[in-house]
Protein backbone atom coordinates (compact mmCIF):
# COMPACT_ATOMS: atom_id res chain seq x y z
CA UNK A 1 0.00 0.00 0.00
CA UNK A 2 1.39 3.59 -1.00
CA UNK A 3 1.61 6.12 1.67
CA UNK A 4 -0.55 8.16 -0.42
CA UNK A 5 -3.32 5.54 0.11
CA UNK A 6 -3.21 5.57 4.28
CA UNK A 7 -5.81 7.58 5.41
CA UNK A 8 -5.59 9.05 9.19
CA UNK A 9 -7.93 6.40 11.32
CA UNK A 10 -11.71 7.74 12.33
CA UNK A 11 -12.25 7.65 15.42
CA UNK A 12 -13.90 9.30 18.57
CA UNK A 13 -10.16 10.09 19.99
CA UNK A 14 -9.56 13.09 16.90
CA UNK A 15 -13.08 14.60 17.31
CA UNK A 16 -13.07 14.75 20.80
CA UNK A 17 -9.50 16.18 21.11
CA UNK A 18 -10.96 18.99 18.71
CA UNK A 19 -13.09 20.33 21.69
CA UNK A 20 -11.13 19.28 24.47
CA UNK A 21 -7.82 18.62 23.93
CA UNK A 22 -6.15 21.75 24.74
CA UNK A 23 -5.23 22.02 28.37
CA UNK A 24 -7.34 24.60 29.78
CA UNK A 25 -10.33 23.39 28.05
CA UNK A 26 -9.42 20.10 30.60
CA UNK A 27 -8.49 22.19 33.40
CA UNK A 28 -11.75 24.61 33.06
CA UNK A 29 -14.07 21.15 33.02
CA UNK A 30 -11.87 20.01 35.60
CA UNK A 31 -12.52 23.21 37.69
CA UNK A 32 -16.33 22.98 37.30
CA UNK A 33 -16.15 19.06 38.42
CA UNK A 34 -14.89 20.23 41.39
CA UNK A 35 -17.29 22.86 42.37
CA UNK A 36 -15.49 26.15 40.70
CA UNK A 37 -18.66 27.42 38.66
CA UNK A 38 -17.73 30.77 38.26
CA UNK A 39 -15.17 32.80 35.79
CA UNK A 40 -12.70 34.17 38.39
CA UNK A 41 -12.65 30.92 40.29
CA UNK A 42 -11.40 28.90 37.32
CA UNK A 43 -9.20 31.91 35.99
CA UNK A 44 -7.50 31.29 39.27
CA UNK A 45 -7.53 28.29 39.70
CA UNK A 46 -6.04 27.70 36.54
CA UNK A 47 -3.85 30.13 35.65
CA UNK A 48 -5.49 30.36 32.07
CA UNK A 49 -5.57 33.57 30.33
CA UNK A 50 -8.56 35.39 30.68
CA UNK A 51 -9.31 35.78 27.27
CA UNK A 52 -8.13 31.84 26.21
CA UNK A 53 -10.26 30.74 29.01
CA UNK A 54 -13.09 32.98 27.89
CA UNK A 55 -12.70 31.38 24.58
CA UNK A 56 -12.38 27.65 26.09
CA UNK A 57 -15.72 28.32 28.02
CA UNK A 58 -17.28 29.35 25.02
CA UNK A 59 -16.28 25.75 23.08
CA UNK A 60 -17.20 23.74 25.97
CA UNK A 61 -20.90 25.66 26.41
CA UNK A 62 -21.22 25.81 22.29
CA UNK A 63 -20.21 21.49 22.62
CA UNK A 64 -22.90 20.78 25.40
CA UNK A 65 -20.24 19.95 27.60
CA UNK A 66 -21.17 23.04 29.80
CA UNK A 67 -24.11 25.03 30.82
CA UNK A 68 -23.56 28.58 31.02
CA UNK A 69 -26.32 29.85 34.27
CA UNK A 70 -27.09 33.29 35.23
CA UNK A 71 -26.76 33.77 38.91
CA UNK A 72 -26.71 37.82 38.89
CA UNK A 73 -28.89 40.28 37.54
CA UNK A 74 -27.24 43.26 38.34
CA UNK A 75 -24.63 43.49 36.94
CA UNK A 76 -25.79 40.23 35.06
CA UNK A 77 -23.16 37.39 35.85
CA UNK A 78 -22.84 33.85 35.41
CA UNK A 79 -21.86 30.46 36.22
CA UNK A 80 -20.88 27.13 34.36
CA UNK A 81 -22.28 23.87 35.41
CA UNK A 82 -21.59 20.07 33.58
CA UNK A 83 -24.07 18.87 31.20
CA UNK A 84 -24.32 15.14 31.00
CA UNK A 85 -21.46 15.15 28.19
CA UNK A 86 -19.39 17.41 30.64
CA UNK A 87 -19.90 14.76 33.55
CA UNK A 88 -18.95 12.05 31.48
CA UNK A 89 -15.44 13.61 30.75
CA UNK A 90 -14.86 12.98 34.80
CA UNK A 91 -13.61 10.02 34.22
CA UNK A 92 -11.02 11.33 31.38
CA UNK A 93 -9.48 13.86 34.03
CA UNK A 94 -9.56 11.21 36.93
CA UNK A 95 -7.08 8.92 34.47
CA UNK A 96 -5.04 11.61 33.19
CA UNK A 97 -4.41 12.93 37.29
CA UNK A 98 -3.67 9.45 38.09
CA UNK A 99 -1.09 8.97 35.29
CA UNK A 100 0.22 12.45 36.19
CA UNK A 101 0.69 11.28 40.09
CA UNK A 102 2.25 7.96 38.91
CA UNK A 103 4.85 9.59 36.56
CA UNK A 104 5.15 12.91 37.46
CA UNK A 105 4.41 13.79 41.08
CA UNK A 106 8.26 13.54 41.69
CA UNK A 107 9.39 13.39 45.39
CA UNK A 108 6.78 15.62 47.02
CA UNK A 109 4.21 13.20 45.53
CA UNK A 110 1.02 14.21 44.00
CA UNK A 111 -0.04 17.83 44.26
CA UNK A 112 -3.85 16.97 44.84
CA UNK A 113 -5.40 14.14 47.10
CA UNK A 114 -9.48 13.19 46.39
CA UNK A 115 -11.08 11.46 48.34
CA UNK A 116 -14.36 8.93 47.69
CA UNK A 117 -17.73 8.67 49.01
CA UNK A 118 -16.40 5.64 50.90
CA UNK A 119 -13.81 7.03 52.56
CA UNK A 120 -10.93 5.85 50.34
CA UNK A 121 -8.36 7.88 48.32
CA UNK A 122 -9.91 7.47 45.33
CA UNK A 123 -7.31 5.94 42.60
CA UNK A 124 -9.47 5.90 39.63
CA UNK A 125 -9.22 2.58 36.69
CA UNK A 126 -10.51 2.01 33.39
CA UNK A 127 -12.65 -1.30 33.60
CA UNK A 128 -14.42 -3.52 30.82
CA UNK A 129 -18.41 -2.76 31.90
CA UNK A 130 -19.16 -6.46 30.58
CA UNK A 131 -16.63 -8.59 32.58
CA UNK A 132 -14.89 -5.58 35.19
CA UNK A 133 -11.83 -6.77 34.42
CA UNK A 134 -9.14 -3.71 34.36
CA UNK A 135 -8.25 -2.78 30.98
CA UNK A 136 -4.95 -2.72 29.11
CA UNK A 137 -3.72 -1.83 26.00
CA UNK A 138 -2.63 -5.13 24.88
CA UNK A 139 -6.39 -6.35 25.72
CA UNK A 140 -8.05 -4.50 23.22
CA UNK A 141 -8.13 -4.17 19.62
CA UNK A 142 -10.70 -2.40 16.95
CA UNK A 143 -13.57 -4.81 15.19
Amino acid sequence: MTEAAIQPRACSVARTLDIVGEKWALLAVREVSLGDRRFDEMARRTGAPRDTLAARLRTLTGAGILERRQYSERPARFEYHLTAAGRDLYPVILTLMRWGDMYLAGDDGPPLVLEHTCGHTLAAQVVCEACGEPVRARDTRPR
